[in-house]
C-alpha cells in the first residue's frame, strides 16, 4: 500500500531490493548511472541479521540534575534529555506525558552548558549566557513576565540573553549571576529572591547588595525557603527563611520571619570553594582542606555530624569528610559528596534509598557520610535532588540513579525504587524501516529484528496475543534476520535475510498466502516463497511479492483485479501478474490497485481505477499491467495510495508526479480535481523519497528534509495542525532538522525514520499505532524504545 522509502545513514539505499541480489544489475550501471541512482532510487531496506529491543546506559553525558520527581542530563555535545514526571511539561518534549526513559528538549539538541532541575520545572543556562526555563509557573520561575499556568517547552527568561555566567533553579524560585551581580526570580513568600520583599517576581530581580558573586544556590525542597550565594573572595552569604538556622549566622528565629537582604556565614568570610542549598540546610566545601561544613536543621542528619542534635546555626564539620573531598550536592533532606578519588559518600535521610547504601534500609536515616555502592571510583559529578532521588555521571560519560522511581526518576525504564544505583538507559535498536498500516505499525531494526505496535484484534501484530500495544513488541520468531516489513489493514508480512515471506493476521480474503482462510496470530510461511523473493509490498488485503529474477506475485483480495493475473478471482497462494515474470524492479500496492516500476524506469499498473489511478488516461479498471503512457522511462521509485486510490512516481530528476483521486489534495498540484495521467506535484525538487498514504502523500527531500500534502485528519501531515485541513500543495514537517531517513504514510498516521535510526510517528493514536501513547499528535514524536544509544546520548543531528 505504501512504499517505504529510506535515505541510507551512509548515503541512499537501493531498495526494496537485497544489496545480495542487485549485483548483477549493479554491473550493468556505469559509474554515472550508479551515482544518479544512488542519488534518488530509495524504495524498502536492506539490513543485516540479528537483533533485539534492549537498553543500555545514558553515555556521554557532561552533567546532571535531579530535581524532586524528574530529572535532566546535558549531553557533551551540549543537548539535554530529561526524564521522570511531567506533570507540568518540566521535561520540556512538549507533552505532560510522563517518561520514563530520557527525552530530548525540545530545541535543545545543542547550545547548553548548564541545566538545573526543580520541583516542576528546567532551567537551562545557554552558551549565548542566555537562560531558558520550562515547566510550572505558578509562582513565575519561568521568568518569562508571565503567570501562564505552565510552558511545555523552553522559553526565554526576560532581561537574562547574555552575559550569565552560573545558574541555579530551587523549587519554585530561581538565581543566576549576571556580571558579578546576583538575581533571582519566582517564589519570594521567605524573602528567597533577596530584594528585600516577600513579593513574588515574574522576571529577575537584583539580589540586594552582591556585585561580586561567582556562583549561587537557591534552595530546594517542600519549604523552598532560602538562598546562598558564594563571593569571589571565597565567602558565603545567604538570605531567606532562617527558622532552622539556615542562613548560618548563629541564630534561628524560630518562626516564619524572613532575611530580606543577604547576611554573612558565620565563619565563613573567605576560604570557600562550593556552596550548595537545600531545604533548610546549607553545606559548604572548604577550599583549602577539602573539608564539607554544614548548617541548618537536622531532623533527618542533613548536617552529618555524626548526631540528630540540631538545628546547627553555625557551619560545623561533617564527620569523616574534613578532607579530599572535591565537589558537594545538597538536596532536600540529604546530601552528596564526590572525592577527589572520584568516590562518593551521602548522607541524611533515606526514606527511598536515595544514599545509595546497600546497608543502609530505605526509610532510614543516616548521620555520618555513607559510601555509595558501587560508586567507590569514577565518578564525575553527583546531584542530590530536591526529593529522593540520586543520581550521577561517570568519569565515562554514562549516568547512574538510585532512591525513588515512582515517576520513572531514575530514568532506567521502570518504576521500581532502588537503593542502590542502577543505569539511566538508552536504547541500543536503532530503526531501518518503517511501515504504517491501518491501525497498527511495524519496524525493522538495525540488526533486522521486527517490532510492531497498535491495534492487534487480529493479531496483525504478530505477537502470538490480540492485545493492542501501545508501545513496540517483538514479533514471535523474528528477533532477526528481518529485511523488511510491510502492513495491510489487518495484516503484516516480512522478508527475511533468506528471501522468504512470512504473514500474519487476519486471513478472510487469503492475504497470508498459505492457501486457507485461517487468520494466525504469528508469523506463518507464504506457500511456495520460502526464498528467492527480493521485495515486498501490502495493499489493504493483498499482498504482491518482487521475485529475485525480477517477477512479480500477488494474493489475497481480487475484487478488481489487483492481483494482475487477468482475473477477479481471489488467490490464496502466489500468483504470477500477467506479463511481468522478469524485468521489475520495485513493486507498490495500493488499495485496490498495484504499480511496477521495471527495468527501463517506466511505470505499470492494474488493478482499479475509477480515479483514474493507473495512470493511463482511462477510468476503466485492467485486470493485468498497462502502461502509464507518459513514464515509460526515468522513474526511480513508486508509491501506490489508499483511500479512493492515487498513484505517485519519483523521476531520476528528483521531481514527483501524481494521478488518481485528489479529493484531498493528495496529488500535491495545488487543486482537488482527479487526474487520471500524472500531473506534477507543486514546487517538489531535489526529491529522494516519496511514500503515498491514506488521502495522503509525503516525500524527502536529498537534503533530509520533510514534505506532506493532502488530508490532515488527526494531523497525519505533521505540521502541528490537529484539526481536519486539507493540504493541496507540500508543506513542511517541522522537527526533523534534515535528518529523515524513511518515511511512510498510513492510514491516518504517518512515521518516519531519522539517519540514525530513531523512529518518530504523528497523527490518530486511539489504538496505539503512534508507538507513543493514546493521545493525537500533529507534530513528530519518538516511538517507545526504538532509537539507538547513540540518540538518547544527544548526538541525533538536526533533532
Amino acid at each position: 500500500m505504501r512504499l517505504v522509502l529510506r535515505v541510507a545513514r551512509s548515503g541512499i539505499a537501493f531498495d526494496p531490493l537485497p544489496k545480495h541480489s542487485m549485483a548483477g544489475w549493479l554491473r550493468a550501471l556505469d559509474f554515472r548511472s550508479l551515482r544518479a541512482y544512488a542519488g534518488l532510487l530509495a524504495v524498502a531496506l536492506w539490513v543485516a541479521p540479528s537483533m533485539a529491543q534492549e537498553l543500555s546506559p545514558l553515555e556521554e553525558v557532561a552533567q546532571v540534575s535531579a530535581g524532586t520527581i524528574h530529572a535532566c542530563a546535558l549531553t557533551t555535545a551540549g543537548g539535554v534529555k530529561c526524564w521522570g514526571n511531567n506533570s507540568y511539561g518540566q521535561l520540556g518534549d512538549g507533552t505532560t506525558m510522563n517518561r520514563l526513559l530520557p527525552v530530548d528538549v525540545a530545541g535543545l539538541y545543542s547550545g547548553v552548558v548548564e541545566i538545573s532541575a526543580g520541583e516542576f520545572h528546567t532551567c537551562a543556562l545557554l552558551t549565548t549566557g542566555g537562560v531558558t526555563c520550562w515547566g510550572y509557573n505558578g509562582y513565575g520561575q519561568l521568568g518569562d513576565g508571565s503567570l501562564s499556568f505552565s510552558r511545555l517547552i523552553p522559553g526565554d527568561v526576560t532581561g537574562l540573553t547574555s552575559n550569565v555566567s552560573a545558574l541555579s533553579t530551587g523549587s519554585y524560585h530561581n538565581c543566576a549571576v549576571v556580571g558579578g551581580a546576583a538575581k533571582c526570580w519566582g517564589s519570594n513568600q521567605r524573602g528567597q529572591l533577596g530584594d528585600g520583599t516577600t513579593t513574588n517576581r515574574r522576571t529577575p530581580v537584583d539580589v540586594i547588595g552582591l556585585s561580586d558573586v561567582s556562583k549561587i544556590s537557591a534552595g530546594r525542597g517542600f519549604l523552598d525557603s532560602h538562598t546562598c550565594a558564594l563571593t569571589l573572595a571565597g565567602g558565603v552569604k545567604c538570605w531567606g527563611l532562617n527558622n532552622e538556622g539556615q542562613l548560618g549566622v548563629g541564630t534561628n528565629v524560630g518562626s516564619l520571619t524572613p532575611v530580606f537582604a543577604p547576611v554573612d556565614v558565620s565563619g565563613l568570610a573567605s576560604g570557600v570553594a562550593a556552596i550548595g542549598a537545600g531545604a533548610a540546610h546549607s553545606c559548604a566545601l572548604i577550599a583549602a582542606t577539602g573539608g564539607v561544613k554544614c548548617w541548618g536543621s537536622n531532623r533527618s542528619a542533613q548536617i552529618g555530624d555524626s548526631s540528630f542534635a540540631g538545628p546547627k546555626t553555625t557551619p560545623v564539620d561533617v564527620s569523616s569528610l574534613t578532607s579530599g573531598v572535591s565537589a558537594i550536592s545538597v538536596g532536600g533532606s540529604h546530601s552528596c559528596a564526590r572525592f577527589s578519588s572520584g568516590g562518593i559518600k551521602c548522607w541524611g535521610f533515606n526514606g527511598s534509598g536515595q544514599i545509595g547504601s546497600a546497608t543502609l534500609s530505605m526509610g532510614s536515616t543516616s548521620s555520618i557520610a555513607s559510601d555509595v555502592t558501587g560508586l567507590a571510583s569514577g565518578v564525575d559529578s553527583v546531584s542530590a535532588g530536591a526529593g529522593s532521588t540520586t543520581c550521577a555521571v561517570g568519569e565515562d560519560g554514562r549516568v547512574k540513579c538510585w532512591g525513588d522511581n515512582q515517576y520513572g526518576q531514575l530514568g532506567d525504564g521502570s518504576i521500581a525504587s532502588h537503593a542502590v544505583p542502577v543505569d539511566v538507559s538508552g536504547l541500543t535498536v536503532a530503526v531501518d524501516s518503517i511501515d504504517t498500516g491501518g491501525l497498527h505499525t511495524c519496524a525493522v531494526s538495525v540488526p533486522g529484528g521486527a517490532t510492531c505496535w497498535g491495534n492487534n484484534v487480529f493479531g496483525q501484530l504478530g505477537d502470538g496475543s490480540r492485545a493492542l500495544r501501545r508501545a513496540p513488541v517483538s514479533v514471535s520468531g523474528l528477533d532477526s534476520g528481518v529485511v523488511a516489513v510491510s502492513t495491510g489493514a489487518n495484516h503484516s508480512c516480512a522478508l527475511t535475510i533468506g528471501g522468504g515471506v512470512k504473514c500474519w493476521g487476519a486471513n478472510f480474503q487469503n492475504q497470508l498466502g498459505n492457501g486457507t482462510t485461517s487468520q494466525s496470530l504469528v508469523p506463518i510461511d507464504v506457500s511456495g516463497l520460502t526464498a528467492g523473493v527480493q521485495a515486498i509490498d501490502i495493499g489493504i488485503s493483498h499482498t504482491c511479492a518482487l521475485t529475485t529474477g525480477g517477477g512479480v506475485k500477488c494474493w489475497g483480495l481480487n475484487s478488481s483485479g489487483q492481483l494482475g493475473d487477468g482475473s477477479s478471482t481471489n488467490r490464496a497462494v502466489p500468483t504470477d501478474v500477467s506479463g511481468l515474470t522478469s524485468g521489475v524492479v520495485a513493486i507498490s500496492a495500493g488499495d485496490r490497485h498495484t504499480c511496477a516500476l521495471t527495468m527501463a524506469g517506466g511505470v505499470k499498473c492494474w488493478g482499479n481505477n475509477q480515479y483514474g489511478q493507473l495512470g493511463d488516461g482511462t477510468t476503466t479498471a485492467s485486470l493485468v499491467p498497462v502502461d502509464v503512457p507518459s513514464l515509460t522511462s526515468g522513474v526511480a521509485a513508486i508509491s501506490a495510495g489508499a483511500g479512493q486510490g492515487h498513484t505517485c512516481a519519483l523521476t531520476l530528476g528528483g521531481s514527483v508526479k501524481c494521478w488518481g483521486y485528489n479529493g484531498y489534495g493528495n496529488l500535491g498540484d495545488g487543486s482537488y480535481t482527479n487526474r487520471s495521467t500524472p500531473v506534477d506535484v507543486s514546487g517538489l525538487t531535489g526529491i529522494a523519497a516519496i511514500s503515498a498514504g491514506y488521502y495522503l502523500t509525503c516525500a524527502v527531500t536529498t537534503d533530509g528534509a520533510m514534505k506532506c500534502w493532502g488530508n490532515n485528519n488527526y494531523g497525519k501531515l505533521g505540521n502541528g495542525g490537529l484539526a481536519i485541513s486539507n493540504q493541496p500543495t507540500p508543506a513542511d514537517v517541522p522537527g526533523f532538522g534534515g535528518a529523515v531517513a524513511a518515511i511512510s504514510a498510513g492510514r491516518e498516521h504517518t512515521c518516519a525514520v531519522t539517519t540514525s535510526g530513531v523512529a518518530k510517528c504523528w497523527g490518530w493514536a486511539q489504538f496505539g499505532q503512534l508507538g507513543i501513547d493514546d493521545r493525537n499528535y500533529g507534530l513528530p514524536d519518538h516511538v517507545l524504545g526504538l532509537g539507538p544509544a547513540i540518540f538518547q546520548s544527544g548526538f541525533e543531528l538536526g533533532q
